[in-house]
């Protein structure tokens, strides 16, 4: 049974994933790479190979609030190997492990952790003349995101001015207050986190399997971190074979 902890963990980054700076991993120089770059570890037959800057997918902004890292297992070794999100890990230069977490889990605590309904909120005040009400919808480069603004102005309550629809606005029109919120976020997980992950199951040997696995967002104190795999034979539930890709970690 998989522990709470990693969920908690992960609530809590969620919770400061505004403050948190994007965090993609590098190969060391001195880890062995693919002609494409993808840093490579082999062991008893079986080949891992890991991208930790391939996210290209929705959300954008995927990094900020855990750590995506492709993966590709190539079995060789005669053996049917197990493979589930506990079997792999980061451990950060602090001793810190970074768990794989289940597109799942993300729903189960980050959506709740960002909002609940998928939407990050912030706020701008800003003054100036006018009487009146109005109440809008529309696109502000100060809040660079939708806005809903109330808005005492010249023109009395509900009226509405097409330059605050999608598109301009203009931040010296006033006195009014505002609060913004961010683009609607797909809630998580999204659909191409879902099909871009790495399946669990059976690898039998001869095969390969490749996806995404979504670690709990590595901090900045990290200075490296080590992907550790340990692969375990599906018939007969026994360690295997373990495999570790050092990175260095980019902010």
């Amino acid at each position: 049974m998989r522990t709470r902890a990693p969920r908690l963990a992960l609530a809590a980054l969620l919770l400061a994933a505004g403050c948190v700076s994007t965090t993609t991993l590098q190969p060391l120089p001195n880890t062995p790479t693919t002609q494409a770059g993808a840093a490579l570890a082999e062991s008893e037959g079986v080949r891992l190979v890991a991208d930790g800057d391939a996210w290209k997918g929705t959300p954008l902004d995927l990094e900020n609030l855990v750590t995506p890292v492709q993966v590709r297992i190539e079995n060789q070794s005669g053996r049917p190997l197990r493979i589930e999100y506990d079997s792999f890990s980061l451990k950060g230069s602090s001793q810190f492990s970074y768990a794989a977490l289940s597109p799942f889990e993300l729903s189960e605590e980050g959506n709740a952790a960002v909002g609940g309904s998928g939407y990050e909120s912030n706020a701008a005040l800003s003054f100036g003349v006018g009487v009146g009400v109005g109440s809008r919808w529309g696109w502000g480069p100060r809040a660079l995101g939708w806005g809903r603004t109330w808005s005492p102005g010249w023109y009395g309550s509900g009226w509405y001015d097409p330059w605050y629809g999608p598109g301009f606005y203009d931040p010296f029109w006033g006195p009014h207050s505002s609060w913004y919120t961010r683009p609607p976020r797909e809630p998580l997980p999204t659909r191409d986190m879902l099909r871009k992950a790495l399946p669990e199951g059976t690898l039998d040997p001869g095969g390969t399997l490749t996806g995404f696995l979504y670690f709990q967002n590595v901090s900045e104190r990290e200075g490296t971190v080590t992907l550790q795999a340990r692969l375990v034979d599906a018939r007969t539930g026994e360690p295997f074979a373990t495999l570790s890709i050092p990175f260095g970690v980019r902010s």
